[in-house]
């Protein structure tokens, strides 16, 4: 980071804490206040990986250490109150997560790495929470009784969710399709977009079945805000579709002949899953996603479409390259954000011995998260929440030392 960019986020701190120091002398009980339009506005997320911040430790990718792309640090995930670890294990809320928007703004994210619209606890034992009110009494809650407690006590103005990706299993399609990769040869490659275990997750019945999981969820986030004592028209309930993480096939700057995808740039897809990626499978989450918002007949939504944010800084694009390429030895280098990639490597078992996670693979880095959250921010509307599509429009920083983006 720039000492310039340092000194602007520095000063914005000091500024915020001065202000909120001068409040709480002023009105010494405003805290006590604060609920459904009382006190400073909030931004709330919940969700999955996708917007709790997962791998937003990890500025761009390079094959030469971790240190040079670590831009958090080991405290990256850490959001408990003394900041020394995570609230809920492996959930990797960030602390680059796009919930903090800045400015006279607050934000809280709920959102957790690997949640699907009902709670579960994954094969590994880690509790996910789903947009549900699950409570097991001893302290492992849903995102939506989550939620409905910390706005009756802090006035929510917006809530923004990512949610469904893993309904579909997103994670398990992408491990069958690099698998695939590594697996077969060139000259006779074996395509993941026809194994039956991807492919299930993509028929009619369970695209139906999902939209439906995804619509019942976003209810109970309306639920939980109506519990908590609010009127719909006093916040506005703001859903994301998905990022493309990876370009076509012909945009990838590896052969798919070799493993040098996989092995060099962490993107080992054959061209035509690819291009089925970003084809059918993308564009199937996306409008289930756009259609449960429809079928909640909810009046107090807004979509965020993200599908292209990323074009031209995604995983192995043509477009940027690891730092080791762009001649760039570190992420805080002049011009890192514009020349390397917005979408973390795709990792492996080889990770067992570095500070990465495999759950980070194919996940927006710090710079997709920066991104990610000047789109929310433009979505806040300073108030007026407004939805749209979110495009990738210039290079370098605006003035709150994120990516460049335009929300039409």
């Amino acid at each position: 980071m720039s000492a310039r960019r340092s000194s602007r986020r520095q000063s914005l701190a000091i500024a915020t804490a001065v202000a909120a120091a001068a409040l709480a002398v002023a009105v010494p009980q405003a805290a006590h206040a604060d609920g459904p339009g009382v006190g400073s506005p909030w931004v709330v997320t919940v969700g999955d990986s996708y917007i709790s911040g997962e791998a937003g430790r990890w500025a761009g990718n390079t094959n030469n250490g971790e240190q040079y792309v670590d831009a958090l640090g080991s405290t990256a995930y850490y959001d408990n109150a003394s900041n020394t670890g995570e609230v809920i294990n492996r959930c990797h809320r960030s602390h680059s997560a796009e919930a903090f928007i800045g400015g006279s703004v607050s934000g809280e994210n709920l959102a957790c790495s690997g949640a699907k619209t009902t709670t579960f606890t994954d094969s590994n034992g880690y509790f996910k929470p789903g947009l549900d009110f699950y409570d097991d009494g001893a302290g492992n809650q849903g995102q939506a009784k989550m939620l409905q407690s910390f706005a009756a006590s802090h006035n929510v103005k917006l809530v923004a969710v990512s949610i469904g990706g893993n309904n579909f299993n997103f994670g398990s399609v992408v491990q069958s399709c690099v698998a695939d990769f590594l697996a077969s040869p060139s000259w006779w490659p074996d395509y993941c977009n026809d194994d039956s275990s991807v492919t299930a997750n993509f028929t009619a019945s369970n695209i139906s079945a999902q939209t439906t999981a995804i619509k019942n969820g976003l209810l109970n986030i309306a639920t939980a805000m109506r519990n908590a004592g609010y009127a719909d028209g006093q916040w506005t309930l703001l859903v994301q579709d998905y990022i493309s993480p990876i370009p076509g096939g012909a945009a990838f700057r590896y052969s798919q002949s070799g493993y040098t995808r996989q092995s060099t740039g962490g993107c080992g897809f054959w061209n035509a899953d690819a291009d089925w990626a970003n084809n059918t499978a993308l564009p199937d989450i996306n409008t289930a996603v756009k259609n449960a918002v429809t079928a909640t007949g909810l009046g107090n939504t807004k979509v965020l479409e993200l599908a292209t944010a990323f074009n031209g800084r995604r995983l192995c694009e043509n477009t940027v390259g690891l730092l080791e390429e762009k001649a760039l030895t570190s992420w805080t280098n002049a011009g890192a954000v514009d020349k390397t990639e917005w979408i973390n490597q795709i990792r492996t078992v080889s990770t067992a011995t570095t500070d990465y996670y495999i759950q980070e693979s194919l996940h927006p880095n710090y710079w997709g998260q920066l991104a990610l959250r000047d789109c929310l921010r433009q979505a806040y509307n300073n108030g007026t929440p407004r939805g749209g599509t979110c495009t990738r429009t210039g290079t370098g920083f605006d003035g709150y030392g994120d990516p460049v983006m335009t929300l039409a």
